[in-house]
């Protein structure tokens, strides 16, 4: 589990030609891309699925490229899906995970409308891959690039949910040992926090919502370094605004996990977002309507210093993640 470094990224993307119409093009931090349809904008986004708990693989796999679509400002509005197993895979495993994904869809008001199934000896586990894109206004598109020196970092929800979610389900019995029966279920009936494609639309709505961005895999680390790259700006994060919970600390002692790897934990359905002052009091109104947890954790800056506040020290904040989520969800202990 690890996607390319920077570096080797930027060498990958080097061949690929700029089209005239190509209004954001393949690059560092970006989770979709735009392109000029006559006079609309349509983004889209394209995201693999593999290694989760299967009861929600179909689930997942559109809500994963769902929310990259909606973070740009976007109604994701139609997908495709490829679905590709290892040989000898019944027709069963592919139809559940076809009537989660059509679940999802249908939530999200999403038309399916090509995709490609099939059986390959070279799998050892099944792939999902599901493209959604969705038209935009130009006035109203979001991208990373577009925080402001000044802005406030809205980061919803936990850190490292995502990790905590998938453990519980794949590990019971450990679960229940760390955090108690009853907390368990809890933890496993908030899996729907994965998405953030409702908060992103709302809050894409909010003229002051000047970028947003996701939480996924290298967690915070490599969402506010992604961030600042695209924007172009430094930023000062508060340690003691960060939200992470009990339950998060239990794992982060138990792994034997150092701070920032609880930081670097994947998190997907968190969403960070670059908010201006005067629009703190519209953000806050619009997420507490929805029922999503946030907190306002630091400022973007005009210096490109990444600091973290802690104890009143300045820390420089890291700017490789160690994402522990393979070691968590996989352990043997």
């Amino acid at each position: 589990m690890g996607k390319l470094t920077q570096k080797e990224l930027q060498k990958l993307l080097m061949c690929i030609k700029k089209a005239q119409t190509t209004l954001v093009h393949p690059q560092l931090g970006y989770d979709s891309g735009v392109h000029l349809l006559d006079d609309k904008y349509v983004v889209v986004s394209t995201d693999p699925c593999t290694g989760v708990p299967k009861e929600w693989f179909g689930w997942l796999l559109i809500n994963y490229t769902a929310s990259d679509v909606a973070l740009f400002g976007a109604k994701p509005a139609f997908c495709t899906i490829n679905l590709l197993a290892p040989l000898g895979t019944t027709a069963e495993v592919f139809q559940k995970v076809m009537k989660q994904a059509c679940h999802a869809a249908d939530e999200l008001e999403i038309a399916i409308v090509a995709g490609h199934t099939a059986t390959y000896t070279s799998l050892n586990d099944i792939i999902g891959v599901c493209t959604i894109y969705g038209t935009v206004k130009p006035e109203k598109l979001r991208t990373p690039a577009k925080a402001e020196t000044g802005d406030l970092i809205l980061c919803t929800k936990i850190l490292g949910y995502e990790t905590l979610v998938n453990f519980a389900l794949t590990h019971k019995k450990l679960s229940k040992k760390l955090f108690g029966t009853q907390v368990t279920r809890n933890i496993i009936n908030h899996f729907a926090v994965q998405s953030c494609v409702q908060e992103a639309l709302q809050l894409a709505e909010i003229k002051g919502v000047h970028a947003m961005h996701d939480v996924t895999e290298g967690g915070l680390v490599t969402a506010l370094n992604e961030f600042a790259d695209a924007a172009n700006l430094g930023f000062r994060i508060e340690s003691e605004k960060l939200p992470v919970n009990t339950e998060i600390q239990k794992l982060q002692r138990y792994f034997g996990l150092s701070d920032w790897q609880v930081l670097a934990m994947s998190s997907t359905g968190t969403l960070l977002a670059a908010v201006a002052a005067d629009a703190k009091d519209e953000v806050q109104e619009t997420l507490h309507k929805l029922g999503v947890d946030y907190r306002f954790v630091g400022t973007f800056t005009t210096d490109k210093k990444r600091v973290l506040i802690k104890n009143l020290k300045d820390k420089p904040f890291p700017r490789i993640a160690h994402d522990p989520y393979a070691e968590i969800v996989a352990n043997k202990k």
